[in-house]
């Protein structure tokens, strides 16, 4: 009777133990799959946001301007030698400043620029994001305006806007700003914050409104390597004379963003992975409660003739194994998670009326999953399941046969 109590026991004993193994086990495989998903997901908003800078801002924004210390001829040569430079791969003349748009009841600041709608195309993907079908022609006094400064004025396709400049035209009457009328032609779109202070122009409107004659402000121009603009910029004052021009980059007005994004995924990475390494180390209490309950079954490999090396593969193999499978559970929530995130978020956006993004250069969330970055994430996250395995492992191939079968 009592050999019968003892072996029921024992027996509840070892499918207590089996199931908690289990449960650690499966613990330990679903904090690393969460933590992959998590450092995915974060990853792949950093990407987005960096994506959008350099392809949406940047698109639209010329990489690099050169203005003249007094309004230039705007002739050929002044372009050839531009065109000429190497990394260079459009440049257009251009007529900018600041102003305001004013309709009878409301007032906002934009940046005019004239743009010959022919070529411009050359520097900016500016026609991408345009709604209606702006057609900017010289004499016309058409305009198009960011889609964030016509919400604020309030006005639509067709209506008439008032170009305020800061410079004061003298009348038998006083004195005035320099004003013009304009008709709305469309709306820029790219849903970032380009819209909130955009205003375009035909450049023969612009030279009229600021008196320039034939003359123009400057160029502007776009590069093939967007790092490369310190360089061309320095490459092009001294090709016109430094006391004809200054240059303006776009590390001058977005090149701390860029860093800042940058920076922040590099942090990010390296913040999230230790929360890898803690899931992936809590493999060390599984193996561990593996080797207690298979000791057994280790010292009789050892009485057969298994060797250490045998059985640190074996151990690290089981390691691997469950590492393994918490990692690709979690690229796949990963992915799939982030995949949805922007139409969540969109959704969610849409439901409650939440305008989160209204202090980033962009209105949206963006995501992009690169396969490195997955890749990068992988490769850190199995090396960390794998000096997991190196004390357990150790630990088994450490047990001696004789004390072990003593107890059993």
């Amino acid at each position: 009777m009592l050999n019968t109590v003892a072996l029921s026991l024992g027996g509840r004993y070892a499918f207590s133990r089996r199931s908690s193994i289990s449960f650690v086990s499966l613990v330990a495989s679903g904090g690393l799959a969460l933590s992959v998903a998590v450092l995915i997901i974060v990853v792949s908003v950093v990407n987005g946001f960096e994506r959008e800078l350099r392809e949406r801002v940047f698109g639209v924004l010329p990489h690099l301007s050169f203005y003249g210390r007094e309004p230039l001829p705007g002739n050929a040569a002044d372009l050839d030698v531009l065109r000429a430079l190497d990394g260079v791969r459009g440049v257009v003349p251009v007529v900018q400043g600041a102003g305001l748009a004013a309709v009878p009841s409301d007032v906002a600041g934009v940046l005019i620029t004239g743009i010959d709608p022919l070529v411009h195309g050359e520097v900016s993907t500016l026609e991408d994001y345009l709604v209606g079908s702006p057609v900017l022609r010289a004499g016309e006094f058409s305009l198009v305006l960011g889609i964030g400064v016509a919400r604020e004025l309030g006005v639509e396709i067709g209506e008439r806007i008032t170009l305020v400049l800061p410079s004061a035209t003298v009348t038998p009457v006083g004195i005035f700003p320099r004003q013009k009328r304009f008709v709305l032609r469309g709306i820029l779109q790219s849903r970032s914050e380009i819209d909130s202070r955009s205003a375009y122009i035909h450049i023969n409107d612009a030279q009229k409104v600021f008196r320039l004659g034939g003359r123009i402000h400057g160029y502007q121009v776009k590069l093939q390597d967007l790092f490369a603009a310190s360089s061309i910029a320095a490459q092009g004052v001294s090709a016109l004379g430094p006391q004809r021009v200054f240059a303006r980059s776009w590390m001058s007005t977005h090149g701390n963003l860029y860093r800042a994004i940058g920076m922040q995924k590099a942090t990010m990475f390296v913040l999230l992975s230790f929360l890898v390494a803690v899931a992936a180390f809590n493999l060390v209490s599984t193996l561990v409660m593996i080797v207690d309950q298979r000791s057994g079954d280790v010292a009789i490999l050892r009485t057969l003739g298994s060797n250490r090396a045998t059985l640190v593969l074996a151990f690290v193999v089981v390691g691997i194994l469950l590492g393994g499978s918490g990692i690709v559970i979690g690229v796949i929530l990963g992915v799939l998670i982030a995949s949805g995130l922007p139409d969540f978020y969109q959704w969610a956006t849409n439901l409650f009326s939440l305008d989160l993004m209204n202090q980033y250069f962009v209105s949206y969330l963006p995501v992009e999953i690169r396969r490195d970055d997955i890749v990068g994430i992988v490769l850190t996250a199995m090396i960390l399941c794998l000096l997991s395995t190196i004390y357990p492992a150790w630990r088994a191939a450490g047990l001696r046969p004789s004390e072990v079968l003593a107890h059993e």
